[in-house]
């Protein structure tokens, strides 16, 4: 394990405190083919029974073959599950036993591996290798078997990276959760809001830049 690996402490908080401070951190992959990583610059919390936009909303306990089972462990374990019948998407499970939160990784901005995920994402745009869930998945290749992956060692890890100062991120509602009600506009979302890695700048303005005046005066 790298020295520098997120420990189980760290995601033993609820969803949108994890959420927040996943930005900045490496998501790292490893494979025969080689590593491939990121730096995390977006994510969306998902916070539990009580939150209408949630896989576990309403859930009680794990059940046979239900695929929030592993959201009612301890944080620290990987979520992953395919949406349409064909896009994967990584969730960090959070928080304690019993209270099943997580959070999505919903961008990157590559680091490691660049030329391989290239090629597994058949472009050769940097901005468009990891500007996504499903997209990010298959740039790391990380598939419906490592759901329950043990993300503080291992194939799949998070490490420290950089710490995002608050002038720095922004938190905004989550995207395409219409169906939530009132959930859907929880300020659950957290982005670094002057990445260019972003899935979408939907409700993320960038700074306007400011101009020196004294110049050509």
């Amino acid at each position: 394990m790298d020295d520098n690996t997120l420990d189980r402490e760290f995601y033993m908080e609820g969803a949108a405190a994890v959420a927040r401070k996943l930005l900045g951190k490496i998501l790292i992959s490893r494979s025969p083919e080689g590593e491939t990583s990121g730096m995390i610059t977006e994510t969306e919390a998902y916070a539990g029974r009580e939150d209408a936009a949630c896989h576990a909303y309403k859930r009680q306990s794990p059940s046979a073959g239900h695929r929030t089972n592993i959201m009612f462990g301890p944080g620290g374990y990987a979520y992953v599950y395919l949406i349409y019948g064909m896009y994967r998407c990584f969730n960090v499970v959070t928080n304690i036993r019993g209270l099943p939160e997580a959070v999505l990784i919903r961008a990157l901005e590559p680091r490691d591996g660049v030329k391989l995920m290239r090629s597994r994402r058949n472009t050769a745009k940097l901005k468009d290798l990891c500007g996504g869930p499903g997209k990010l998945c298959q740039a790391l290749d990380i598939t419906l078997a490592d759901y329950g992956a043990d993300l503080c060692g291992g194939r799949i890890s998070v490490t420290q990276g950089e710490d995002v100062p608050d002038g720095a991120a922004l938190a905004t509602r989550r995207i395409n959760i219409d169906y939530a009600g009132e959930a859907s506009g929880f300020p659950y979302r957290f982005v670094i809001k002057e990445s260019d890695f972003l899935s979408t700048r939907r409700y993320v303005k960038r700074a306007r830049r400011k101009t020196d005046l004294s110049l050509g005066a």
